[in-house]
């Protein structure tokens, strides 16, 4: 079973509304779900969840840009360094 709040849809509304207000990002997330149904129905596909991390997944440089300046705007002074892989 799939978390209602860790999906596409949850996370392209959070997204929207911190630029468009919770009312326009309704209606984006609608016009979403539309487009999705109308793809769904006209080609005879089941609906894929792409999940809540999708925008992370797609472009995580961007994320991490993202995280970085919401830290520096809440005064931290961030030092980023990369991970080791493991052997």
């Amino acid at each position: 079973m799939v978390n209602r709040l860790d999906t596409y849809l949850a996370a392209r509304y959070k997204r929207l509304t911190v630029r468009r207000g919770p009312l326009r990002a309704l209606v984006a997330v609608e016009h979403s779900i539309i487009t999705a149904i109308w793809h769904m129905l006209t080609d005879n596909v089941a609906y894929h969840e792409l999940g809540g991390d999708y925008f992370t997944r797609r472009d995580p440089e961007r994320a991490t840009r993202r995280a970085i300046t919401q830290l520096n705007q809440l005064g931290y002074t961030v030092t980023l360094k990369p991970r080791e892989t493991a052997a």
